[in-house]
């Protein structure tokens, strides 16, 4: 028998030798300010295992018991065990049973080590990806549904429509919205006309920049770019609110007073958005046309009202149209996601950020790829 004399207070660790079998009794205080002593005794008693069948690790005469000690407690009891060895913790107090529990779930649903050369961890984060993408694919559809419900209980109680706050976000999200679109579509215009410019010009063929401007504005470069920035910046905004309002308990609330949150927070936002889309595309489209055509006269040299009667012959009112038919699908989605995002925002500052961020990538993602559902569908019936 080998035993550790430790003085009133410190801990000890003593080793009894019981039949087959082996005792140690801890005693003391088990905390962080007697750190090294309690790693050295624990690292003596661990060279032991396998020398006995089984292990009772007595903890009946501990004084006091902080997590540190809990931690080194249960460290000593999981490498005892290995080798066949039957390891238990005897003696443990009520006080100090929840504290011991709680390390040992967290030791035991530590991290999977990492497994060098294994096809399991790619394959693994694909499962995930594929799977975090259906679900989100559900939840998106999902939303669409309640929103149509609540869309069809404004059209059947005309009154139960929230005119004040449909304004006020229409006001968010188109008016205040008009100068930044105006002067980006304004500058990717002249872009567009003086990168044609240079191009045609070598071929002679400089007045063809007036149709490719027209057509690209019309059918994709414009309602694509304001559809980007409303995503950047309305969706965000829309995630950032509703996701505050999650974390404050605020829809909670007002689920407790009787009110259905998609019909107060959801429908007008998405109704403003509607509303606001097309009517940004529309301007965006002409500042970039007024843009190229400034860029046409100054850098190309030609003369405005050449660059307006070849734009009337190289455009139709089907290229307007399309343009048109795509905004508001274009506003359904960013607000459908936004919301989806914004609803989803745990307790957290984190997880806010993390779902803002999520909602313009995933707006972005969605809107480009409706674009090319559109060009396929316009393409296949001839517009």
């Amino acid at each position: 028998m080998t035993q550790q004399i430790a003085l009133e207070g410190d801990p000890s660790l003593e080793r009894i030798a019981r039949g087959e079998g082996l005792a140690l009794c801890a005693s003391g205080s088990w905390t962080a300010r007697f750190a090294p002593a309690l790693e050295r005794l624990v690292t003596e008693a661990e060279q032991l295992g396998g020398s006995k069948p089984n292990v009772s690790i007595d903890v009946s005469g501990i004084a006091r018991l902080d997590t540190f000690g809990a931690w080194l407690i249960e460290r000593l009891r999981r490498n005892l065990g290995q080798d066949g060895t039957e390891a238990r913790i005897a003696g443990l107090s009520t006080n100090y049973a929840s504290l011991v529990d709680e390390v040992r779930q967290v030791s035991e649903a530590g991290p999977e080590p990492r497994r060098g050369g294994s096809l399991r961890a790619p394959i693994e984060r694909l499962g995930r990806t594929i799977y975090a993408f259906i679900d989100d694919i559900v939840a998106l559809i999902s939303m669409m549904g309640a929103v149509l419900a609540g869309v069809l209980r404004v059209v059947v109680r005309p009154t139960s429509f929230r005119l004040t706050s449909t304004v006020h976000h229409l006001e968010q999200v188109c008016w205040r919205a008009v100068p930044i679109i105006v002067l980006i579509t304004f500058l990717i215009g002249c872009i567009i006309a003086q990168q044609g410019i240079f191009h045609f010009r070598k071929f002679g063929a400089d007045v063809f920049v007036v149709d490719m401007l027209g057509v690209l504005v019309l059918r994709e470069i414009g309602v694509l770019l304001v559809s980007i920035m409303v995503a950047g910046r309305s969706g965000s905004a829309y995630t950032a609110e509703l996701g505050s309002m999650k974390m404050r308990e605020e829809i909670d609330a007002l689920r407790t007073m009787g009110f259905d949150p998609i019909d107060v927070l959801i429908v007008p936002r998405l109704i403003a958005l509607v509303l606001a889309v097309p009517i940004l595309t529309f301007l965006g489209a002409m500042s970039a046309l007024y843009g190229g055509g400034l860029v046409a006269w100054m850098y190309g040299g030609v003369d405005p009202e050449a660059f307006l009667l070849r734009l009337r012959d190289a455009i139709s009112i089907d290229h307007f149209t399309v343009g048109m038919i795509k905004a508001p699908v274009m506003a359904v989605v960013i607000g459908i996601v936004a919301c989806v995002e914004g609803l989803a925002v745990q307790g957290s500052a984190e997880s806010l950020g993390s779902h803002t961020t999520a909602s313009v990538v995933k707006s972005i993602f969605f809107v480009i790829v409706m674009d090319g559902v559109f060009a396929i569908f316009f393409a296949g019936i001839g517009i």
